[in-house]
């Protein structure tokens, strides 16, 4: 079960794209027009985990060469087979950090602005990681490091017209 996913590829459309490639857009969209404002939705206040697609591979990769039914790791007190693994960084960021980091990416320096007659959805998301861990297995790309790859492949898709707005 992975947590949210970013990175290259994604979907930037202003209405239905998740968070971060929301965010990515609407923050480039506004240094690129000169907007000195960038509202967002909600408070900015819950908190999400954001996992980069090329950990997801690798995890996938990993539990593949690596994990079999029979690992006692996978099983619960009782002995019984639980094989579900959560897979995450373990760490998590509120939305309102996630826009500055984004916005110190693009430099941009208009101000943020939160419209709290929009929804905030569910406070936290986070997910227990340790059995992955515990099995080997963690997340390599930071945050940082993730986010300024995903905005250099949303500027050179965007240039190429290939985005999906």
């Amino acid at each position: 079960m992975p947590t949210n996913l970013y990175g290259p590829g994604d979907n930037y459309h202003e209405k239905n794209s998740h968070v971060m490639p929301a965010l990515i857009k609407k923050i480039h969209d506004s240094k690129k027009f000169n907007i000195p404002k960038v509202k967002f939705w909600g408070t900015g206040n819950p908190r999400r985990e954001f996992l980069h697609v090329d950990d997801l591979a690798d995890a996938a990769i990993f539990v593949l060469k690596n994990i079999s039914s029979d690992n006692k790791l996978l099983e619960d007190k009782n002995s019984k087979y639980q094989g579900i693994l959560n897979i995450g960084t373990g760490e998590d960021i509120s939305i309102k950090q996630l826009a500055e980091k984004i916005c110190e990416e693009q430099k941009y320096n208009g101000e943020i602005t939160w419209d709290k007659n929009k929804p905030d959805g569910t406070p936290r998301k986070l997910l227990d990681v340790s059995k992955i861990k515990k099995l080997g297995w963690k997340a390599k790309i930071s945050l940082s490091k993730g986010i300024k790859n995903t905005i250099k492949s949303f500027l050179e898709e965007s240039k190429n017209q290939s985005i999906r707005l």
